[in-house]
């Protein structure tokens, strides 16, 4: 498979995913949004993928035979072979709230986006790994999020405090709103 196939393989589940599993109104919304601008997308980039110490924790976090749902599986199958064209690294920025496993129990990767496999000025499509015992800061941006979890784990959003999605869980982020994640003793993705 070359790698326009792999990353359109993971556009394809993706969305399948989001539009089987997200029921909030505002999130559908969006998410179709992206999907519809994602269909414009151009060719990836050719520059070789790289790796940090956190991703290591992924190949514990996203098992494709473990989801009971085939739509995850599918995504998860599909992310697995695109992951090592991706190029993983670490949060910037205020690190409010953090604990010390943060700082190298995380890893984040730009699917479609700024610095993505495939650059994009509207629209990004990405992901998050935390290492086991890792509370990611409190952050906030303009950009709204719609989140769909592939692992246990918990999530922060200002009024409504920490919560659990659970696998295959989603939620949206409006924009400006403070947000948080962190994992428990497994990883969270």
């Amino acid at each position: 498979m070359s790698r326009a196939d792999r990353l359109q393989a993971v556009l394809t589940q993706a969305e399948r995913a989001y539009i089987t599993h997200l029921n909030d109104p505002v999130g559908r919304a969006s998410v179709v949004d992206i999907f519809d601008r994602l269909k414009l997308v151009s060719k990836p980039r050719e520059k070789k993928g790289s790796r940090i110490e956190a991703v290591r924790y992924l190949r514990t976090a996203c098992i494709p035979e473990d989801y009971e749902n085939a739509t995850l599986a599918g995504l998860a199958t599909a992310f697995l072979e695109l992951e090592p064209d991706l190029t993983w690294y670490l949060r910037s920025g205020d690190t409010t709230n953090a604990n010390d496993a943060y700082w190298d129990g995380h890893a984040n990767a730009m699917i479609v986006g700024p610095g993505g496999l495939v650059p994009h000025d509207r629209v990004w499509l990405g992901v998050s790994l935390l290492a086991p015992g890792v509370r990611y800061p409190d952050h906030t941006h303009p950009p709204e999020e719609t989140y769909l979890v592939l692992s246990d784990g918990e999530f922060y959003q200002e009024g409504r405090g920490w919560f659990t999605p659970g696998v295959g869980g989603t939620f949206y982020n409006p924009p400006g709103i403070v947000h948080a994640m962190r994992s428990a003793v497994k990883p969270l993705f």
